[in-house]
């Protein structure tokens, strides 16, 4: 078992790295991995159609970004910037904020307007949780505070403004459930086309939630990954996805998970040895060593080297296979992170 966080690394010329979306969202491509024989094969999105066989079931995560990046100043007239990690209750939300010297507890911030012409609300600083911040917005709820001033939140290695696209693009076609500040990127491949076709062959799906937080980003920084402390993202399992799940093991076909969020929600649930249905926080690290307990496949996109989700990818199929197919895709210069391809790991 590798447990050192080089054991992750892989060359990605900068290049591969998709700024924009295709014009199409299953216009992408699919590297397949098996996960016993390391075999790779490339394909395209809509291959899936093939791939996956009735009896399965897909489980998709509903959970839908919010407008989760504000700008803001300080009473000095300092500017800063506002990440929305996670909302608390109906006027306070933490926070990550980033300016040249952090606000004090019980300061006033005044956010922008979305195109940043003049102030259009106010959030108090009522103190601090280790990294974040809480806040209450001024005389209304947070998230009609958000929704008002918010941008969507880009990702990191997205180096570029915000555009009109990206409100539909970087969001999934069954986004329901608010409370995401970065999309469940396996699933912005999906088109409703897609899913009819997906349900006519007899596929199944079921639904679980889990708001993907901004720490979804976080590095990890000791050199053994054993020693990195997980982010915690909310998450829930409802019964029909468990009784789904137990339909689908009994008839002989496979859980796949879309994306590792999917992952994460139905393994989480799965702790005790059998998947049950459940809801809370989840600070679970996945990493080779791992027994799956219900998932059988997964549809991901490619991600960041030495990052705690190819970490994850490695546990289901080994660290070996996966990085060979991660040079194999930059050899073919597949697009990799958020608005990138995909790969099939089954």
């Amino acid at each position: 078992m590798s447990t050192y966080k080089s054991d992750y690394y892989f060359d990605l010329p900068e290049h591969l790295i998709a700024q924009h979306p295709l014009p199409d969202r299953s216009a992408s491509r699919l590297l397949c991995l098996d996960r016993n024989s390391g075999a790779v094969n490339h394909a395209q999105f809509t291959d899936l159609l093939e791939l996956v066989r009735p009896n399965d079931l897909l489980v998709f995560n509903n959970t839908k970004v919010i407008p989760a990046r504000m700008y803001g100043q300080k009473p000095t007239g300092g500017q800063l910037e506002i990440l929305v990690e996670r909302i608390v209750s109906s006027q306070q939300a933490l926070v990550h904020m980033r300016s040249s010297r952090s606000p004090k507890p019980g300061s006033m911030v005044e956010i922008f307007s979305k195109d940043r012409s003049g102030v259009a609300g106010e959030v108090s600083v009522l103190g601090r949780e280790g990294a974040l911040f809480l806040v209450e917005a001024r005389d209304e709820a947070i998230t009609a505070l958000i929704e008002r001033c918010g941008h969507m939140p880009l990702p990191p290695y997205i180096e570029r403004a915000e555009e009109q696209a990206d409100l539909e693009r970087y969001q999934t076609v069954y986004a329901k459930k608010e409370g995401a500040v970065a999309a469940p990127t396996a699933g912005l491949h999906f088109t409703p086309e897609i899913l009819r076709a997906l349900k006519d062959k007899g596929v199944e799906f079921a639904e679980v939630t889990l708001h993907v937080g901004a720490g979804t980003f976080q590095p990890v920084k000791e050199d053994d990954i054993r020693a990195h402390t997980m982010h915690t993202e909310w998450f829930e399992v409802a019964d029909e996805v468990v009784k789904l799940v137990e339909e689908t093991k009994q008839r002989g076909g496979r859980v796949i998970a879309v994306g590792t969020t999917s992952v994460r929600s139905l393994e989480s649930a799965s702790l005790n040895g059998r998947l049950q249905s459940m809801r809370g926080d989840t600070e679970i690290f996945i990493y080779p060593g791992y027994e799956f307990k219900t998932v059988d496949a997964l549809i991901t996109n490619f991600h960041l080297p030495e990052s705690t989700l190819i970490m994850l990818v490695s546990a289901l199929a080994d660290r070996e296979s996966v990085l060979a197919a991660y040079d194999e895709a930059v050899r073919h210069e597949y697009r990799f992170f958020s608005y990138g391809d995909a790969m099939f790991i089954a």
